[in-house]
C-alpha cells in the first residue's frame, strides 16, 4: 500500500500531568487540535501507526545510544513514568513484529537502523497515544531518533530517516500512518523550564508547513540550543515526518503554554 497519514504533535508531560493549570482557552484549543488530528487519523484507516519520538533515556542510555531505532515487539508497556504524575493509566500497546521486520529490512537499504524487541513507552509516545488512540486499538511501531545524548544525528540524516520510512511504508501491503512527536522550543529539567521562544517556533512551523527541506536543514545544533533549548533538538522527529509525507502541512494548533513547558502544536501534512 503506502503511507496514508502524516502529522506532528507535542508530547510534553505537562499536557496531561498539569492539564488544569493552563489557561482554559489554550488547553481547550490544544485538546481540540488533538481531537481533529485523531479524527483525521481514524479516517485514514491505518493498519499500523509509526510514532517517531525522542526517547528520554527510558530504554537507551549513554552505554548504547543508537541514532535511530525501530521497535519489533509483540507489545509495549507504558507509561514508564508514574501514571499518577503523568495522569495516563498504564496500558499495553500491541505491536506487529512481522510488519516491523519488513519495514526495517527495507529501511536498512539506506539507513542504519537499530531494532529492539523490548521497549517501554515514556511520555514521548504515551501523551500522543492518550489523545490519538485512547482505546488502544491501533498497532503501534515505535521509532526513535536520538535527540538527547550528543553527538546527535545531523538534520539531513533525520530527513533521510523519514525518506526511508516512506519507502518502507510504500513497500508493504498494510496502510501505514506516521506521526512525529516532540517539542519545539523548550528547556526541560532546567532553571529555564517554562521558557518558550514563540518567534522561533512559528518560524520553524512555517518552514515545516511549506515542507521547505532546505530551510529546515539549515539549523545548527548550536543555534537551536541557544534559541530553542535542548528540547529544540526534537525538531528531528518533525523533519522526518515531513520527509515521509512530501506534501504541505496544516498547523491545527500552536500556542506557547508555559505551564506545559513547551510550545504546543498539532499539525497534519498531505501525502504526495
Amino acid at each position: 500500500m503506502s503511507l496514508v497519514f502524516a502529522g506532528i504533535c507535542s508530547h510534553a508531560p505537562g499536557i496531561t500531568g498539569r492539564e488544569e493549570r493552563a489557561p482554559k482557552e489554550l488547553r481547550d484549543g490544544l485538546y481540540a487540535g488533538f481531537a481533529r488530528m485523531r479524527a483525521d487519523l481514524e479516517a485514514a484507516r491505518p493498519d499500523a501507526l509509526i510514532v517517531i519520538a525522542a526517547e528520554h533515556f527510558a530504554n537507551f542510555f549513554m552505554n548504547n545510544m543508537p541514532a535511530y531505532a525501530i521497535g519489533m515487539g509483540e507489545s509495549y508497556k507504558g507509561p514508564i513514568e508514574d501514571p499518577d504524575w503523568l495522569r495516563i493509566p498504564p496500558r499495553i500497546a500491541k505491536g506487529d513484529p512481522d510488519l516491523s521486520r519488513r519495514l526495517v529490512v527495507e529501511m536498512m537499504k539506506t539507513v542504519d537502523v537499530a531494532y529492539a524487541e523490548e521497549w517501554q513507552f515514556d511520555h514521548g509516545i504515551m501523551v500522543p497515544l492518550h489523545f490519538l488512540d485512547p482505546e488502544s486499538r491501533l498497532t503501534i511501531i515505535p521509532a526513535n531518533i536520538n535527540c538527547q545524548g550528543p553527538p546527535l544525528t545531523p538534520l539531513h540524516r533525520a530527513w533521510a530517516f523519514g525518506e526511508a520510512i516512506r519507502r518502507a511504508a510504500d513497500s508493504v501491503p498494510e496502510r501505514i500512518a506516521v506521526i512525529g512527536t516532540g517539542g519545539i522550543s523548550h528547556w526541560p529539567a532546567t532553571p529555564d523550564s517554562g521558557r518558550i521562544n514563540e518567534e522561533w517556533d512559528r518560524d520553524f512551523l512555517a518552514r515545516w508547513a511549506a515542507n521547505d527541506k532546505e530551510a529546515m536543514l539549515t539549523y545548527t545544533d548550536a543555534e537551536t540550543y541557544a534559541d530553542a533549548g535542548q528540547g529544540g533538538f526534537e525538531i528531528r522527529t518533525f523533519i522526518a515526518a515531513a520527509a515521509a509525507a512530501r506534501g504541505k502541512g496544516t498547523v491545527g494548533f500552536y500556542a506557547p503554554i508555559p505551564i506545559y513547558a513547551v510550545g504546543c502544536t498539532t499539525a497534519t501534512m498531505e501525502i504526495i
